[in-house]
């Protein structure tokens, strides 16, 4: 079947695997290099959205966690963390999938992948390619106009516009860059009322973040980085001389759920928010299960 994959992030490169790997003739059309996509700013510890409970998000959170733990990929490792948040919350569902949890209240302790985002998206690119896979550099404005049998839409933000989907709204979310120290693991703070993360991936730390719904550009801010650097510096202290070597903006594509169904020659993915890393390899299954009449 030929399948044309609108969105060249972590989502539709990974979807555009599975299909491919599934004998599909694949084409992903994008606007945008991998490094250049949402999916390249991003912390990349793989753990989901933090306040999901669902089936769906817990089991497509375990087939990303088993991809990364067994994959070989460059930018890839395994570090153990601390995910910090209200003691009164309750354990989230998916921590149930964490074989090495431990946990107190407030506390998530447990060893996931942290994901060098620029590095790893690269690295998919070229599988993909290998697999056969065509990549065509253009904007697409109707799916109607997408010239298969089947289209993905895993655009992101531009999937919603596509779908003439509402519900979807961007949140931007500032990151700085600084030169790792040596740290050997990472942590995740959202005891705080905005949510701090310290990200090590060896020559650099992706420190974090902003939260900032409706926001429609991805200049840096240099007071918003001041703070994050302030915040991560009181949060690790280790980071306290740690020279600052840049700041990134993306724009996340939040839905009050993820979309992913089929319409007619249509499948429509998009809606992850910040958690498109960790759940990208369980949405391209899914995907390519319908795809395949599933």
């Amino acid at each position: 079947m030929r399948i044309t994959v609108v969105g060249g992030g972590v989502v539709g490169l990974s979807c555009a695997h599975r299909l491919a790997e599934a004998g599909h003739d694949v084409t992903v059309v994008t606007a945008a290099k991998p490094g250049d996509t949402t999916s390249a700013v991003a912390g990349g510890v793989i753990f989901p959205p933090v306040s999901a409970n669902s089936d769906r998000i817990d089991r497509w959170t375990a087939t990303g966690l088993a991809e990364f733990r067994d994959s070989a990929a460059p930018g890839v490792r395994l570090l153990r963390g601390t995910f910090l948040t209200s003691r009164v919350a309750p354990l989230p569902s998916w921590a149930f999938s964490i074989p090495d949890l431990d946990h107190s209240p407030g506390r998530l302790t447990f060893t996931t992948a942290v994901v060098d985002t620029p590095v790893y998206l690269d690295w998919l690119a070229e599988r993909v390619a290998a697999l056969g896979v065509r990549t065509e550099y253009r904007v697409v404005s109707r799916l109607d106009d997408v010239d298969a049998d089947l289209v993905v839409n895993a655009a992101g933000l531009g999937g919603a516009r596509l779908a003439g989907d509402s519900t979807v709204i961007p949140v931007g979310g500032q990151v700085v860059h600084v030169a790792d120290p040596g740290l050997t693991e990472w942590i995740v703070d959202d005891s705080s009322p905005v949510l701090s993360h310290v990200i090590p991936h060896g020559r650099h730390v992706v420190c974090g973040g902003t939260q900032e719904p409706g926001r429609d550009d991805v200049v840096p801010d240099p007071g918003v980085a001041a703070d994050i650097v302030r915040r991560c510096r009181e949060l690790v202290p280790a980071l306290a001389d740690a020279s600052v070597l840049g700041t990134k903006v993306g724009l996340r594509p939040f839905r009050p759920e993820i979309r992913l169904d089929r319409d007619g020659r249509v499948i429509h993915c998009y809606g992850h928010g910040g958690a498109g890393i960790t759940l990208a390899w369980g949405c391209a299954d899914d995907v390519t299960d319908l795809a395949d009449g599933g």
